[in-house]
């Protein structure tokens, strides 16, 4: 039976995919240099799994001499909304409030981290709802 993945994306590609992001446009030898820095890959890998990232729609691409330069087709925080709505979707029962607990309670967050959650909670809270004002005139 085959597997489906959860995001559609393998771990290898969600990894080359952040090394895009962070260098911002990257050939197959950028990309390839940082992964050797922990562990042992094949450039082919590397040039395949591009290759992949980009028929997938996740990177653009263009050519400058022998070398192909590729570049994010999305914003990151797109495609990470995206990828994990899919999560939430299949996991969660497209509940955020059920993936945000299950987060809250299964990790070890630290004391800044549970600030940090604290002040976007806050935040959302501190939003003016859109108001019927124009109704009112």
């Amino acid at each position: 039976m085959q597997r489906k993945s959860l995001t559609h994306l393998g771990e290898t590609e969600m990894e080359i995919l952040h090394h895009v992001w962070d260098l911002g446009e990257a050939t197959v030898a950028d990309v390839r240099e940082r992964i050797l820095e922990d562990r042992d890959v094949a450039y082919t890998t590397v040039m395949t799994v591009l290759k992949t990232l980009a028929e997938k729609d996740y990177l653009d691409y263009h050519k400058e001499g022998r070398s192909y330069v590729y570049q994010p087709a999305e914003d990151p925080d797109a495609v990470q909304h995206s990828l994990l709505r899919r999560l939430m979707d299949k996991v969660f029962q497209g509940s955020p409030s059920a993936l945000v607990q299950t987060l809250v309670r299964r990790e070890d967050l630290s004391d800044d981290e549970r600030e940090e959650i604290k002040a976007l909670i806050d935040a959302l809270d501190e939003k003016d709802p859109e108001t019927d004002d124009a109704d009112d005139s």
